[in-house]
């Protein structure tokens, strides 16, 4: 068995996780068009609770109806919150099944709104998002009136999340939704008091997170999801992420997570050629992309800045990859995500020590290790080997809400089909329920 992984950790609020592993937040997108959790997380969550995982963490969780990341997001506000509360409860019994914790990522998709739901999406400025063959509308800059809005909606979902049984929560500010946008100053243009110096660009970040304690209590989890950088010129630089890891550690953050990149650039799937906007892409060094992890250097140097944990997720596959992680005192969480769509109990096995090397993108769809190699050009190969992964997985997410388990036979172009027909049904059950 192994020792490291299946340590215990304690976090400064006090609450104990089981082991050092947690599944990292993928967007389920199995919500229907009125936006409430149904039986299918329930079942989903029930499935991963059963690998004997530490920390599991939900895909979106919305705060705003009008501000999606997808159609099938489920939305917790105001308005709805009283039409799912008994799910959301079988959801946090079902997903903390043997002393696991069930924390909700807490989101709001600012420009990365796709059109069909929004063509005037709320962001810090109206800087909008350049994706060739996707609609994203121009984005409304933010009143002041707006920006206290949308810290109360996180505060309110993150209330419920407590109030329903979940143990803890994540405010994404990655990935290029609206909390990330705030840090980017080639995003956020603002020159009021939430924007200009990195401490107004963090504002937003600082007044949820005193708001959201005030609520929930000094002994529930508050972790935050953040960009290692944006690999954007003119974008949240890693120097400014270590600044910002420094601020939230003095807000009283339990657990970072760090990570990277935008849509525009999308290192957080490991695809380090495939830049959506060329012209504004930066290059990572080639010792970062030969890593079994992908953001592990760069929370190596907030670790130097930091005490607080750290979570690092993207690209761990071998066993002896997450125990050196873990015994270097860089981070003590190891987030795992796609693994986990193939076998939603490959943790618990390799804890068990009958599992060395966690079921990989290549190997199950035997495809080939060439596929995101950076001395390849890209091809167009490339592009859809990168973006049929992640319809691959979403297939293999949506089984295990049916009740199934993953099926490894799943074709690559089958699982490209499948997503965009779902999709589009997503975008048309949406606007029916408007």
């Amino acid at each position: 068995m192994s020792k490291i992984i299946n340590d215990s950790f304690t976090l400064p609020c006090g609450q104990v996780i089981k082991n050092r592993i947690c599944k990292a937040a993928m967007t389920e997108r199995i919500a229907k068009g009125n936006n409430l959790a149904h039986q299918g997380h329930v079942n989903l969550y029930r499935t991963w609770a059963e690998g004997d995982i530490g920390i599991l963490l939900t895909g979106n969780v919305m705060v705003d109806q009008k501000n999606l990341e997808g159609p099938a997001n489920v939305v917790i506000d105001s308005d709805n919150y009283k039409d799912h509360l008994d799910v959301l409860r079988d959801w946090s019994e079902a997903g903390t099944k043997d002393n696991t914790q069930l924390w909700m990522q807490i989101s709001h998709a600012g420009r990365q709104t796709p059109g069909e739901i929004n063509a005037s999406p709320m962001a810090p400025s109206d800087v909008g998002l350049k994706i060739p063959g996707r609609n994203y509308g121009v984005p409304k800059p933010m009143s002041e009136e707006e920006i206290l809005d949308v810290i109360d909606r996180f505060v309110f979902t993150a209330k419920i999340a407590r109030e329903t049984g979940f143990t803890g929560v994540q405010f994404h500010s990655a990935h290029g939704y609206l909390l990330s946008e705030f840090l980017s100053p080639d995003i956020n243009l603002r020159n009021d008091a939430w924007g200009g110096s990195l401490e107004n660009r963090s504002r937003i970040h600082l007044e949820i997170i005193k708001k959201c304690r005030a609520e929930v209590g000094e002994d529930f989890p508050i972790s935050m999801k953040l960009n290692s950088a944006d690999f954007q010129k003119g974008g949240f630089t890693e120097n400014e992420s270590i600044q910002v890891a420094k601020i939230l550690e003095e807000a009283g953050l339990d657990l970072l997570e760090i990570s990277g990149g935008t849509y525009e650039q999308p290192k957080l799937i490991g695809a380090d050629q495939i830049s959506i906007n060329p012209d504004r892409s930066e290059i990572r060094r080639e010792s970062t992309i030969a890593r079994e992890a992908y953001f592990l250097e760069y929370a190596k140097n907030i670790r130097e800045a930091v005490s607080l944990p750290l979570m690092v997720t993207g690209g761990f596959r071998s066993k002896d990859g997450i125990e050196k992680a873990l015994q270097s005192n860089i981070c003590q969480i190891v987030g795992v995500g796609r693994p986990l769509c193939a076998d939603p109990h490959c943790i618990k096995k390799m804890i068990n020590g009958k599992l060395e090397v966690l079921p990989a993108f290549e190997k199950t769809l035997s495809l080939g290790p060439w596929i995101f190699s950076p001395s390849s050009p890209i091809t167009l190969v490339q592009v859809i080997n990168a973006f049929g992964a992640m319809a691959w997985f979403y297939q293999q997410i949506k089984r295990m809400a049916d009740g199934l388990m993953p099926d490894h036979n799943q074709k690559l172009f089958n699982a490209l089909r499948k997503d965009s027909k779902a999709d589009k049904l997503a975008f048309k059950d949406y606007l029916e329920h408007r």
